[in-house]
């Protein structure tokens, strides 16, 4: 049984289901564990963790816990209801018009942010125009074929994930405010929030960043300085907007207050940080890292809806599930046939039935010709097809992007 506790009862022999923030906000490798130590209970308590799911049958109980209802069911159909709304991005060309322009810009993308932290590491003024000039391009990508350019961001190798990992909140923010109908001078904006937000772990040591294993409470530490460190190196760039700034000091903020580095809450944060929260724990939690396998978009986005409005704004995260979809373009995916397919372009009418591309047979273990398939069109006429989960392309050996 899983029951809702304050950290005061919380005792060593538990079983934590839950911490009750989201992970990027505590030292712990995984958000569900064994509580074996008085230094992993003391380490709880240090990063200001109010209250704690546990799981009684993994570990010791507490009888005069108040249980806690499941949301696991009711929350994975409220996702699916509204991943089916209309999504507002269309695309403008076919996605194999823009996929090789969005892979030159990748590599572009790439270069310009590390430089950023290179620059940021030697102390240097963070020069904005070639920034303002990326943000053009990729919003201008973005708008001829959303799904080219955000797919390939979602591959990134352990050793870039600090530089992709700002490209690619720069490049979802833009999606996202796009998707919103901000105005243009906002979106860049939003857009350069996105690359400049983790600018402050450029001054974070690279034995502590790319550590393999749990971070010590003194680590941790450490990497909680970074909101202000970047805060106070952008301040030198004397062109850097009200949001950038907002962004790169904010973007670890929770509605609840139980963020870093002010604690603020509710309205004290504003909308772009807002987005930017969501958008940074999206992108890192679907990302593979030195201490941390990815997980599928799926489970990411129902982590984030269950983890509002306590910890993200309701509103922004539905409109976000709308903006990406559930299945991104590039996804692996299992179909109801037993035959794998890669997601190739979205249904704007209906994000969960996306236009897929089947190209292995499970249950024959080989490859067959691709097959293009609309799902949405399948829908209601004999022998219709459909996705029935996500699928690690590791797993099978696969390289989805070779069929794009």
């Amino acid at each position: 049984m899983i029951k809702h506790i304050p950290v005061s009862e919380l005792k060593v022999g538990m079983y934590i289901h839950d911490l009750g923030i989201d992970w990027l906000a505590h030292p712990f490798m995984l958000k569900s564990f064994l509580l074996h130590s008085e230094r992993d209970l003391q380490t709880i308590m240090q990063c200001g963790i109010r209250s704690v799911d546990i799981d009684t049958e993994r570990g010791l109980d507490l009888t005069a816990a108040p249980p806690r209802v499941e949301l696991d069911a009711v929350a994975h159909s409220q996702l699916i209801s509204l991943a089916s709304a209309t999504s507002p991005l269309p695309a403008q060309v076919s996605l194999s018009e823009e996929i090789g322009r969005a892979r030159a810009l990748k590599q572009q993308a790439s270069r310009v942010t590390r430089q950023i932290m290179q620059d940021a590491r030697l102390g240097r003024v963070i020069q904005l125009e070639p920034l303002e000039q990326l943000v053009d391009e990729l919003t201008a990508s973005l708008l001829r074929h959303p799904g080219a350019l955000i797919s390939l961001l979602q591959v990134k190798r352990r050793d870039e994930y600090t530089f992709l990992h700002s490209l690619s909140v720069g490049v979802l923010l833009i999606a996202f405010g796009q998707s919103l109908g901000f105005d243009e001078a906002t979106v860049r904006q939003l857009g350069l929030g996105g690359l400049l937000h983790d600018t402050g772990k450029a001054l974070i040591p690279d034995e502590i960043l790319n550590k393999p294993g749990p971070l010590s409470v003194e680590e941790f530490a450490i990497v909680q300085r970074h909101p202000n460190d970047g805060h106070a190196l952008l301040q030198r760039s004397p062109d850097v907007g009200p949001i950038p700034l907002r962004i790169t000091l904010h973007h670890h903020e929770r509605c609840d207050g139980s963020g870093y580095p002010d604690r603020l809450s509710g309205e004290a944060i504003d909308t772009p940080t807002r987005m930017a929260a969501i958008v940074d724990v999206y992108d890192a939690m679907t990302s593979e890292r030195h201490y941390h396998r990815p997980q599928a978009p799926t489970e990411v986005l129902r982590y984030l809806f269950e983890a509002s409005p306590q910890h993200f704004d309701a509103t922004l995260v539905k409109a976000f599930m709308r903006c990406v979809g559930i299945y991104p373009v590039g996804s692996l995916v299992l179909l109801d046939s037993q035959r794998l397919a890669v997601v190739v372009e979205h249904n704007h009418s209906n994000l969960i039935c996306p236009k897929v591309r089947a190209i292995y047979d499970t249950r024959q273990m080989r490859y067959i010709t691709p097959q293009d398939i609309d799902l949405a069109r399948s829908v209601g006429h004999g022998g219709a097809d459909s996705i029935l989960r996500h699928e690690n392309p590791e797993k099978w050996q696969i390289d989805p992007y070779r069929f794009l």
